[in-house]
C-alpha cells in the first residue's frame, strides 16, 4: 500500500504541474513587446542589464532620497513597459525661449517639480516664464541611436535646404554638464556638442539623460549631480554609481522594437505611400551606428524613422520653449518605431506628439506644419485607401 502511495505522489506532482502550464497564458511574442534585450549580451552584460532593470523599477521614498520636490518617485512610473508616457505623468519645463540659455535657473529651471514630500511646497511656474508640456518617450533601441556617429548625423543634416525638398534639419548644440565626457571625435560648434535624447535633442547621452532624470523627476542626488533642487545644496549621494551606471546600460541595451506584418500587403503598400510623401525627409528609415563599447550595438543598421535632427515644425507647435541653440518651434524628429505598440503604456488609446495632443495617428499627421507641411498636404490629397494602407503601415512599427 506504502509503496502504491509513494508511487502516486510524483505523478500528481507531475499532473499538477501540467495542468499549470495550460492554465498560465503564454509568453508574448518578442514584436508585441517593447521591453527586452538586444541581441548578442554575453553572460556579464546580461547580468548588468538585470541589475538596470531592477533599477528602473526601483520605487523611491522619502527615507530612500525622494524630493523633497519631484516629479515621480519611479523611472518605470513614467515609461510603463519600456513605451510611452501618458499625459498624466508629463514634465514641464520652462524658462528658455532662445539660446541664450535659461532665465530662470535660481527660480527652479528648467524643470517644474510639482510635487514635495511633507512639509515641502512643490514650485509652480514663476510669473514670465515660457514653458512646454513633455511626454515621456519609449525607451526601447536608445543604445542604437547613441551609436549613431555625430558625422553620421551631420550629413543628414541640410541648414540651408540645399536639395531643395522644403527639409532643412538641423543637429541642437547644448553645453555639456561637467561630468559627461564626450567621445573622442565628437562633434563640436562653439563649445558645444550635439544632443540627441529628449523631445528637444537636449541631453548629449543616455548617462546626461539619466543623470537628468534621477535630480529633475525624482530629486535623487547622486555624485555626478551632488546639488539638491530645492536647497541648491551639495548633499550626499542617495544613489550609488554602480546603479547609476546599471541603469545607464540597461537603457543602452533595450532591444530595437520589432516591425510586425512586414509582408502583410497593405503594409507594403502603406510603406511606398510613406515614401511618396516624402515622410522619409525627416523619418529616416535606415540607419547605422558606428563603433560601440557595447559589441551587440556596433555597426548595426536599424530602423528608427527618424534623423535625431531639429525640424521647424510650424507655429502651431511653438510652444515658446527651447533648449540648447534649438528654436522654439523646433523639435527633434520623434522616433516612429514602436508606434503600433503606443497604446500598451498608455491606457489602451494614443497619446502622440511631444506633449500628448493627438488622439490618433491621422490627428499626429495634421499637426505637422513647417518642413512637414508638404508631406502633411500630400497626405490630405490621397485617396481614403491611400490613406489607410499608410496607417496601417505606421501601426505595424
Amino acid at each position: 500500500m506504502n509503496s502504491k502511495i509513494y508511487f502516486l505522489v510524483p505523478a500528481v506532482c507531475i499532473f499538477a504541474l501540467t495542468a499549470c502550464d495550460k492554465l498560465l497564458p503564454a509568453a508574448p511574442a518578442r514584436q508585441d513587446v517593447l521591453d527586452g534585450t538586444v541581441d548578442g549580451l554575453s553572460a556579464t552584460e546580461t547580468a548588468q542589464f538585470l541589475r538596470g532593470d531592477a533599477a528602473f523599477g526601483r520605487v523611491f521614498s522619502p527615507i530612500t532620497g525622494l524630493g523633497p520636490l519631484f516629479v515621480s518617485n519611479s523611472c518605470i512610473s513614467c515609461h510603463a513597459g519600456d513605451g510611452k508616457g501618458h499625459p498624466s505623468t508629463s514634465l514641464i519645463r520652462f524658462g528658455q525661449t532662445d539660446d541664450t540659455g535659461n532665465q530662470f535657473m535660481e527660480l527652479g529651471g528648467p524643470q517644474l517639480q510639482n510635487k514635495a514630500v511633507p512639509g515641502f511646497t512643490p514650485e509652480i511656474i514663476p510669473a514670465g516664464a515660457s514653458h512646454a508640456t513633455f511626454m515621456a518617450p519609449a525607451n526601447t533601441g536608445l543604445g542604437f541611436l547613441e551609436a549613431v556617429s555625430d558625422s553620421e548625423i551631420l550629413k543628414m543634416a541640410d541648414p540651408d535646404d540645399k536639395d531643395g525638398d522644403g527639409v532643412s534639419g538641423v543637429p541642437n548644440w547644448i553645453h555639456l554638464p561637467e561630468f559627461i565626457r564626450p567621445v573622442a571625435g565628437a562633434a563640436t560648434k562653439d563649445g558645444r556638442y550635439i544632443g540627441r535624447f529628449g523631445r528637444k535633442a537636449g541631453a548629449h547621452n543616455l548617462h546626461n539623460q539619466t543623470v537628468n532624470a534621477y535630480i529633475q523627476d525624482m530629486g535623487i542626488v547622486s555624485t555626478y549631480s551632488p546639488y539638491d533642487t530645492y536647497s541648491s545644496k551639495e548633499l550626499d549621494p542617495e544613489v550609488t554609481n554602480g546603479e547609476v551606471e546599471d541603469l545607464v546600460f540597461y537603457l543602452h541595451t533595450l532591444k530595437a522594437p520589432i516591425q510586425r506584418n512586414a509582408q502583410d500587403p497593405d503594409v507594403v503598400a502603406g510603406k511606398q505611400v510613406f515614401v511618396n510623401t516624402q515622410c522619409g525627409s525627416c523619418h529616416k528609415p535606415v540607419l547605422k551606428t558606428g563603433n560601440s563599447s557595447i559589441r551587440a550595438l556596433a555597426n548595426k543598421e536599424f530602423s528608427p524613422y527618424t534623423d535625431l535632427l531639429m525640424h521647424d515644425m510650424g507655429k502651431e507647435l511653438d510652444d515658446n520653449y527651447t533648449e540648447g541653440t534649438a528654436k522654439t518651434y523646433e523639435w527633434r524628429t520623434t522616433p516612429l518605431w514602436g508606434l503600433g505598440l503606443a497604446k500598451d503604456s498608455q491606457g489602451g488609446r494614443v497619446f502622440l506628439m511631444h506633449d500628448g495632443r493627438a488622439k490618433s495617428i491621422e490627428e499626429a499627421i495634421l499637426l505637422h506644419g513647417g518642413e512637414a507641411l508638404k508631406s502633411r498636404q500630400k497626405y490630405t490629397g490621397l485617396s481614403a485607401k491611400e490613406k489607410q494602407q499608410l496607417l496601417t503601415f505606421l501601426e505595424s512599427l
